[in-house]
């Protein structure tokens, strides 16, 4: 696979060993071909995953699939999907998803207001809405963006969908929905707590929310399919290092350039991390199996961890540099302050799902890919 052009053939064997094993994964993948996918956000974390499964599907499984990538970012795009560019069954669109008009007609609907002139004007049979953005640091610094993206994107993905009739729209949520929900031992797709919609942070979880309910008034109203996913803490490749915020970032963009690891926090907090393999099938399992118009939890739960022991665990993994981890308290803008709550994944693994990747097995693998790769 030549994804990236700026990939090592290190991380390039990475991204490799992982798509093969995704496509291994006993999922209809027959039922795509012949079909078009589109993946908003397309150069995110999750999503490039999802395109570069979906492409790798067309040419190594013999599954007549068409992807079109919309993302705002040309360099980036190009440097994950340039290689594709010009072939007949990838298309890549060039636009914030906030502001474009998609679909084979005229723009109709109370949200014709929020879209500009079409960027395509083709059908697609599936969407996985994955634009978005989760970091602290945007949080902090672009609250309106976020939920720009979150109501004005999904919005216009939605009228989208209802014009070309699509089979059925994934959209990425959180595990933010819960809000404070103290009292619960585990979550599961119903356990609703409460948010304060005031809190500097309630942005995130508030838009992704309304977002939700979008998504059922869409389905209620014009028939719209889909499936809601409520994602926690997932890791990858492809995870951006800088200026995002989120601990697994913060601590695996320490390691890779060898500094001490400076907690700012007792490091107490447990966190239960997703690899994005398992996230992906993940979310093709709901594409395939879920329930329309319902909510899946998608966490791995089996191996919950302290911050401090994951920072340890990284650190550990740098043997040419001796790393530290210190405790330094000092005040956190743009996280999530309620006590963690286990997710239960019960309903997603009754569809046939299960993490398969542990921390040990990727966490290495996080290293080399981002050591790897030119800066």
């Amino acid at each position: 696979m030549k994804s990236e052009k700026f990939a090592t053939a290190v991380n390039m064997n990475i991204i490799e060993e992982d798509l093969e094993r995704m496509s291994e994964a006993h999922l209809p993948w027959r039922e795509l071909d012949g079909k078009t996918v589109l993946v908003t956000g397309a150069t995110g974390m999750l999503a490039s995953y999802v395109t570069w499964l979906l492409l790798y599907l067309h040419e190594h499984a013999g599954i007549n699939v068409s992807v079109i990538a919309l993302c705002r970012n040309r360099q980036r795009a190009e440097q994950y999907f340039g290689s594709y560019e010009g072939k007949p069954y990838f298309q890549l669109l060039i636009q914030d998803v906030c502001n474009l008009s998609l679909g084979p007609g005229p723009v109709i609907g109370s949200a014709s207001h929020l879209l500009s002139p079409a960027a395509y004007e083709g059908k697609a049979d599936y969407v996985f809405h994955l634009a978005g953005n989760a970091s602290p640091y945007f949080i902090n610094s672009d609250p309106v963006g976020i939920m720009k993206c979150n109501l004005l994107g999904t919005i216009n993905v939605l009228e989208y969908a209802r014009d070309c009739q699509t089979k059925k729209v994934i959209f990425a949520s959180t595990r933010e929905v819960y809000g404070k929900n103290e009292e619960a031992e585990l979550l599961d797709e119903q356990a609703m707590g409460t948010l304060d919609p005031l809190d500097d942070r309630s942005c995130y979880p508030e838009s992704k929310r309304a977002a939700e309910t979008l998504l059922k008034s869409y389905f209620l109203q014009y028939g719209v399919n889909f499936n809601t996913i409520r994602i926690a803490h997932s890791y990858g490749p492809t995870m951006k290092l800088e200026n995002d915020g989120r601990v697994m970032a913060d601590l695996v963009g320490d390691v890779v350039a060898g500094r001490d690891i400076v907690l700012k926090s007792s490091g107490e907090a447990i966190r239960a991390f997703l690899y994005v393999t398992d996230a992906v099938v993940g979310m093709f399992t709901v594409l395939f199996h879920g329930e329309p118009a319902k909510a899946y939890n998608l966490a791995n739960e089996t191996e919950p961890v302290s911050i401090k022991d994951l920072a340890h665990m990284l650190a550990a993994l740098r043997s040419d540099k001796k790393i530290q981890v210190v405790i330094s308290k000092g005040a956190q803008k743009g996280y999530c302050a309620y006590r963690r709550t286990a997710l239960d994944t019960s309903a997603l693994e009754k569809l046939g799902w299960s993490p398969q990747i542990s921390l040990h097995e990727a966490l290495p693998r996080l290293l080399t890919y981002h050591r790897a790769r030119p800066h």
